[in-house]
C-alpha cells in the first residue's frame, strides 16, 4: 500500500512538472509573440501617425481652399444679385467652383436660399453640426471651416466653409464631400505599408478599422477588404482591448491553429498572428528534454519526501503514544509532568483535581468492564467540557487532573457544564456516575510552587469526596 502511494505521488509530481513545463513554454511563446507584436506595432503606429499628420495637413490646406471658394461665391452673388434666389444659377456656380452645395443664411442664421432647396429653413439651431457656426452671428468678421462632419439632414460626411458677404447682410456657405479622397489616401497608405512589412514565416500582420472591422491592410494582401470575422477573428466587442493593453488568444485563421495578439486604439485594430507550428517543434523537444529530467528528479524527490513523511509520522505517533493514556485518550502522567513544569505562578490558571466516586464498588459488582466504562465516561465528560480551555490528564487509576489556561473568567460556567454532563450520563453497565473534584486558582495567594497548588486541589477534592460519602451514606470502600 505504501509503495502504491509513493508511485501515485510520483505520477502526480511528474504530471504537475510536465504541466508546469507546458505552462512555461506557453508563457515564453506568448512573451515572444508579445515582443514581436510590439516591434511590428511600433512600425505600424509610426506609419499611421505620419499618415494622420499628412491627412491633417491636407485638411488644413483644404480648409484654406474652401474658405477662398466661399468668398469667391460671395463676390459672385454680390456682383449679380439676381442669382441670390435662382437655384439653377446657384447650382451652376457650385459646379463652376467645384463644390457640392451652396447655402445662403440670413442674419438670424436661417437658410433662405441655395443650390439645395430641401435644406431651406434649416438654421444654426437645427443640429450639432450646424451649431458649430453660431459664432458667425456674433462676429461678422469671422470665416469658419468645419472638419469632416456628418451633416444634419442626411448624416453625410461633409466639409463646410462659411463667410459673411461684403456688406454683412447674409452668410454664404459652401459644402464639399472630400470623403472619397481621404479614404483612398488612408487605405492606400495602410495597405501598401503593411503589405511591405517583413515578417517571419507563419506570421501575419492585420490592420482593421475599429468600427467596421474591415481589414485595411495585411501582409497577406488577399485579406484586405475582408472583415475580421471572415478570417476567424471574433468581432465581438468583449474580445477587444484598449490601446494600452495586449490580449493573447488562440484561434484558427484560414483553418490553421494560431496564436494571436491584438491591440486597438480609437481608429485601428492591429493584430499579429503566429501559427502554432512556429513553436511546436521546439516546444516538443523542450518538453521531452525537461520531461526526462523531471521524471528522474521527481523520483528522487518522491523517495526523499516519502522518507521524511514516514519519519515524521513515526515521530508524531511516538510522541502521541508516549503522552497519551491508552484507555481514555487523555494526556498521561508523563505529559502531565512535562506540562506542569512549564506553568508559571505569575500567570492565571486553574488546577482541578478529579476523582471518581464508587469505582471499587462498580468493579466488585459489575466487573472491570464497568469500572473501565466509568473511567472512560469521566474522561469523555472532562474532555467535552474542558478541552477548549486546557488539558485533561489521567494521572492514576481513577485520578484525573485538569489544567485550565484559557478564558479562566469563564471557569464557573464551564464547571457547571461539566456537572451537567456527569449528571446526565448513563452507561451500559452502570446507570449513573458521580465524581469529586477540587480546584485552585493560581492567583488565590502567593504559592511556593505548582506542586503546592496541586496538593491543595487534592485536599479540596478529598473534602468533596468526604461530603459525598457522608451525604449518600455509601461505603467509602
Amino acid at each position: 500500500m505504501k509503495k502504491r502511494k509513493v508511485i501515485v505521488l510520483s505520477i502526480i509530481i511528474i504530471a504537475i512538472a510536465l504541466l508546469l513545463e507546458a505552462s512555461i513554454l506557453k508563457y515564453v511563446n506568448d512573451k515572444n509573440a508579445y515582443r514581436t507584436l510590439n516591434v511590428l506595432l511600433d512600425r505600424v503606429v509610426t506609419v499611421l501617425e505620419r499618415n494622420d499628420e499628412s491627412r491633417n495637413k491636407l485638411i488644413d490646406s483644404l480648409k484654406d481652399d474652401y474658405i477662398v471658394r466661399a468668398k469667391a461665391v460671395s463676390y459672385i452673388i454680390d456682383a449679380d444679385p439676381e442669382v441670390e434666389y435662382d437655384v439653377d444659377e446657384l447650382q451652376k456656380i457650385a459646379e463652376l467652383m467645384a463644390i457640392d452645395e451652396i447655402h445662403l443664411f440670413d442674419e438670424q442664421g436661417y437658410i433662405y436660399s441655395g443650390s439645395v432647396p430641401k435644406y431651406f429653413g434649416y438654421s444654426f439651431n437645427s443640429g450639432t453640426q450646424m451649431e458649430y457656426f453660431k459664432p458667425m452671428l456674433e462676429d461678422k468678421s469671422l470665416t469658419m471651416c468645419q472638419d469632416v462632419t456628418p451633416n444634419t439632414s442626411e448624416a453625410k460626411e461633409m466639409m463646410y466653409a462659411i463667410t459673411w458677404n461684403e456688406d454683412g447682410t447674409k452668410m454664404i456657405q459652401v459644402g464639399i464631400e472630400p470623403k472619397r479622397l481621404l479614404n483612398e489616401i488612408k487605405q492606400n497608405n495602410i495597405s501598401n505599408v503593411v503589405a511591405g512589412m517583413p515578417v517571419y514565416k507563419d506570421m501575419e500582420i492585420v490592420v482593421a478599422d475599429v468600427d467596421t472591422q474591415v481589414i485595411e491592410g495585411a501582409t497577406d494582401s488577399s485579406k484586405t477588404g475582408k472583415k475580421l470575422e471572415d478570417i476567424g477573428i471574433s468581432s465581438d466587442s468583449s474580445d477587444r482591448v484598449s490601446s494600452d493593453s495586449t490580449a493573447a488568444k488562440h484561434i484558427k485563421v484560414d483553418g490553421k491553429p494560431c496564436r494571436y495578439v491584438m491591440r486597438q486604439d480609437d481608429k485601428y485594430i492591429v493584430i499579429v498572428t503566429v501559427e502554432d507550428s512556429f513553436y511546436l517543434q521546439g516546444g516538443i523537444i523542450a518538453i521531452l528534454i525537461v520531461g526526462t529530467y523531471l521524471v528522474l528528479a521527481s523520483c528522487c524527490i518522491t523517495y526523499m519526501f516519502s522518507k521524511v513523511i514516514k519519519e515524521r509520522l513515526e515521530k508524531e505517533k511516538l510522541i502521541y503514544t508516549s503522552n497519551t493514556d491508552e484507555l481514555t485518550r487523555c494526556f498521561n502522567r508523563r505529559a502531565y509532568e512535562n506540562d506542569i513544569k512549564e506553568l508559571r505562578l505569575s500567570d492565571e490558571w486553574v488546577y482541578i483535581s478529579v476523582d471518581l466516586n464508587g469505582l471499587k464498588r462498580a468493579n466488585d459488582s459489575y466487573g472491570h468492564a464497568a469500572g473501565d466504562e466509568l473511567i472512560c465516561a469521566a474522561a469523555h465528560c472532562m474532555r467535552d467540557s474542558f478541552h477548549k480551555y486546557g488539558k485533561v490528564y489521567r494521572i492514576g487509576g481513577d485520578e484525573f487532573a485538569v489544567i485550565i489556561t484559557e478564558n479562566t473568567d469563564q471557569f464557573h460556567d464551564v464547571l457547571r457544564s461539566f456537572d451537567f454532563n456527569v449528571a446526565n450520563w448513563h452507561g451500559e453497565f452502570v446507570d449513573s456516575m458521580t465524581v469529586s473534584y477540587g480546584w485552585v486558582f493560581s492567583t488565590e495567594r502567593n504559592w511556593d510552587s505548582v506542586y503546592e497548588i496541586s496538593k491543595v486541589a487534592d485536599a479540596r477534592m478529598y473534602e468533596s469526596k468526604e461530603r459525598y460519602y457522608n451525604e449518600s451514606g455509601s461505603d467509602k470502600r
